[in-house]
């Protein structure tokens, strides 16, 4: 069985959130979702506008059925060596230090990475702004 693990922060879920767990299941059996705790979030980001608890989040990932299994984190290049997993799932717009920090790690781990497709036209930083509105 063939273990995949994408990590995000899932607030304001929408369409391209679903796409990218059902792009994760064609390159493995087992999805594990790992999602950003608030209270870390909001520590490098103090004006950020989360909408869901880390609670609330992880409730909403946990009731899709193209999720197998719901972990929390912090430092995606730190707590990524303590899941099991095979593969690595990263959207094309997760490029900071950290995720080029975890990718490396994976590739010295014998872990596959791959990069999925965003849903054009839906993004989370766009929903925020129509309802500022």
């Amino acid at each position: 069985m063939k273990k995949v693990l994408t990590v995000g922060v899932y607030d304001y879920f929408h369409l391209g959130h679903l796409r990218l767990f059902k792009q994760c299941k064609e390159h493995g059996d087992y999805l594990i979702v790992a999602v950003q705790d608030g209270d870390f979030i909001l520590k490098y980001k103090p004006n950020a506008n989360v909408l869901y608890t880390t609670a609330q989040r992880i409730e909403l990932i946990k009731s899709l059925r193209e999720v197998d299994e719901v972990t929390i984190y912090r430092n995606v290049d730190e707590d990524i060596k303590n899941i099991d997993f095979d593969i690595f799932a990263v959207g094309e717009d997760q490029k900071h230090e950290g995720f080029q920090k975890a990718i490396s790690w994976c590739k010295d781990n014998n872990k596959e990475v791959v990069t999925l497709k965003r849903t054009p036209g839906i993004c989370s930083s766009d929903i925020k702004k129509t309802l500022k509105k």
